[in-house]
């Protein structure tokens, strides 16, 4: 039987074809879309009752206007919101975030937490410490080191792959997830990226006057929220990614972990 999946963007641009093709690939996938902020009106236990998988390709609480003032507006999840998505997690929906996905919510800390870390478009407080805003570099050379070869979201998947894809350096929370997938671009030197806030206000590929704490290597994990299990691949920048089969593979072996009995009964 085909998994029920529903994909949510909102937020951030990207190519709609090519990344919808991406799903209609996947023979073991009957998929629909939401976007915001139609898609918060959906993010409820009773209307994902038959949903196996939530796939979110989203920046959910984030308004990008580059080159206007100010670029970035960030706005809170209403209590009801908030209701929701907690008893989605103590349903033990499914969940899968998406690279950009990361960035969602960022003033409510507690969606930081469960994704396991956060992108930030400007600087920001988290867990009591201030960061700057997060990096970022288009186009990054990668070989990707699989850490976990026994976890069924690497089933298919070679020891390491190369891709050319984009590359965050954020606060992650190593501590609280179980890594899947590690990168070997180098995050402990903020000069290999570029300032996110800098490129909001018109200034591309930017690190002027800009450094960042040293960052993880982790580029895919998964953990567990209330009954939910729940899986971050930051791969997926653009058509490149998304025609990737190790990209394919491993989202596709993303949506059936997270709607599997084994990840919820964990």
């Amino acid at each position: 039987m085909k998994k029920k999946v529903l994909v949510i963007t909102g937020g951030h641009p990207f190519e709609t074809d090519p990344f919808f093709e991406m799903f209609d690939s996947f023979e073991n996938v009957d998929w629909f879309h939401e976007k915001h902020p139609e898609a918060e009106d959906f993010l409820n236990p009773e209307k994902c009752q038959d949903i196996d998988a939530i796939i979110f390709y989203d920046i959910p609480g984030v308004e990008l206007r580059r080159n206007s003032e100010p670029p970035v507006i960030c706005s809170d999840p209403t209590p009801e919101y908030k209701k929701n998505f907690e008893d989605l997690l103590e349903s033990g929906q499914g969940l899968v975030f998406l690279h950009h996905a990361i960035a969602g919510w960022p003033t409510w800390e507690r969606y930081a937490d469960v994704i396991g870390g956060r992108f930030h478009y400007q600087p920001g407080s988290l867990h009591g410490t201030e960061f700057p805003d997060s990096g970022y570099r288009f186009d990054a050379d990668q070989k990707i080191q699989v850490v976990d070869a026994s976890h069924p979201i690497c089933n298919g998947v070679p020891e390491s792959f190369s891709i050319t894809d984009e590359a965050y350096l954020c606060p992650i929370f190593e501590e609280s997830v179980t890594p899947i997938l590690r990168s070997s671009f180098n995050f402990e030197d903020s000069s290999n990226f570029y300032s996110a806030s800098l490129a909001m206000q018109g200034e591309m590929n930017s690190n002027k006057s800009w450094t960042h704490p040293k960052g993880s290597s982790l580029v895919a994990w998964v953990r567990w929220e209330k009954s939910s299990p729940i899986a971050y691949i930051q791969l997926g920048d653009g058509p490149s990614a998304y025609v990737d089969s190790n990209f394919r593979k491993l989202i596709s072996n993303a949506i059936d972990w997270v709607s599997s009995e084994e990840a919820r009964d964990y």
